[in-house]
């Protein structure tokens, strides 16, 4: 179900000045306190910000991204991943993240977790459809689209046994695609 904090996602799309401004006051700060508790700068903590901030609205502007948790802790993982792959660039590894002082609570950072599991499980099998071909794309896509099969096979022109069966040959080499990457393992299937 859509977060109430989904307005900040719209505000990023939107370029609303006022709930931009209170993304900026009511969170950055706690994200640069994460930042300098762990071997970073202010300006390190302002280029992390940024980044995720870009990177929430890219991800909203081309796939209508709802958010599902609190904006603060779907903010708070994201930057909290670029900032350990930065100090693993820099090699300035192990660090100790604090979320007691972000007020998260355990429930909320949960979910944004599976937020962001789910979203990575999502570009996963938006990547592998993209590997089949032109038809089984085509296929798939009609039928999630919410047609029956018989819709199906008289848009592409095919019957409708032939439709089932070239769907479940498409599925099997989707799952096959899908189970063969490389983070398949790291997404809790």
């Amino acid at each position: 179900m859509r977060h109430s904090d989904q307005k900040y996602i719209e505000a990023l799309v939107t370029n609303d000045r006022i709930l931009l401004e209170e993304i900026y006051r009511k969170f950055a700060g706690k994200i640069k306190g994460m930042v300098l508790k762990n071997n970073g700068t202010e300006t390190d903590a302002a280029d992390i910000f940024q980044e995720a901030l870009v990177s929430i609205y890219r991800k909203a502007r081309d796939q209508n991204f709802e958010l599902l948790c609190p904006f603060e802790a779907f903010l708070y993982l994201i930057c909290k991943n670029l900032w350990l792959k930065e100090l693993s660039k820099r090699k300035l590894l192990p660090v100790q993240f604090d979320e007691d002082g972000m007020d998260l609570g355990d429930d909320s950072v949960k979910l944004a977790e599976e937020c962001m599991v789910q979203e990575q499980r999502m570009q996963l099998l938006h990547e592998k459809v993209a590997e089949l071909g032109d038809s089984c794309q085509q296929l798939l896509r009609l039928s999630w689209e919410g047609k029956s099969m018989e819709e199906v096979a008289q848009i592409l022109g095919m019957t409708y046994g032939y439709a089932r069966k070239k769907k479940a040959g498409c599925m099997e080499k989707l799952i096959t695609l899908v189970k063969q990457a490389p983070q398949f393992s790291f997404l809790k299937w």
